[in-house]
């Protein structure tokens, strides 16, 4: 699969939800086609701009709602998911969105022992198609990304300065869709 170049990130509405996953396997095997539902909203998505040209393409009917620009969410890769998820930035940049933040962090893979301090309700996975399911941890503030970094990854400077160089201070200053 090769990268896109546009980092547009879109929120959406449609009237079934079920029409997503009726259409979206059609798309054929060139599109990674890929849409969240946006935590705490009923009927309120987050795509990617493959996915939504696929969609326009194939006549899917929705309600575009706002977008966001990819190149200010974060996301830090160990060299595994780095490997198996490189192609899919937009799509790891859409799960944040989902959960309304501001970057993700690999923090391991699934079956390794993990420490969920501050709670699971801060963690994500993203399943790469060559089939490790990673686990990401999301942040809302940049200082809640620094703060994480300096307790569980002491030393670790490469992931300080991603946290401390995350583009947005804060999950507010994201897109409004309302």
């Amino acid at each position: 699969m090769k990268p896109r170049l546009d980092n547009r990130l879109y929120y959406f509405t449609v009237e079934d939800e079920s029409v997503l996953g009726e259409t979206f396997p059609r798309f054929g095997e060139d599109t990674y086609a890929i849409a969240y539902k946006v935590e705490g909203t009923d009927d309120v998505f987050v795509t990617t701009a493959e996915t939504k040209d696929a969609m326009e393409r194939h006549d899917v009917p929705y309600n575009p709602l706002a977008e966001e620009d990819g190149i200010k969410l974060g996301v830090h890769h160990t060299d595994l998911s780095r490997e198996e998820l490189g192609d899919y930035e937009a799509a790891l940049k859409a799960l944040a969105l989902a959960y309304r933040s501001i970057g993700l962090m690999c923090v391991g893979v699934n079956g390794d022992k993990l420490d969920f301090e501050g709670g699971i309700e801060n963690y994500c996975y993203f399943t790469a198609p060559a089939g490790h399911t990673f686990i990401w941890r999301w942040f809302g503030t940049r200082d809640e990304a620094v703060d994480f970094v300096k307790e569980y990854l002491e030393g670790d400077d490469e992931a300080l300065d991603w946290a401390e160089t995350l583009p947005l201070e804060s999950s507010d200053e994201l897109a409004t869709y309302h």
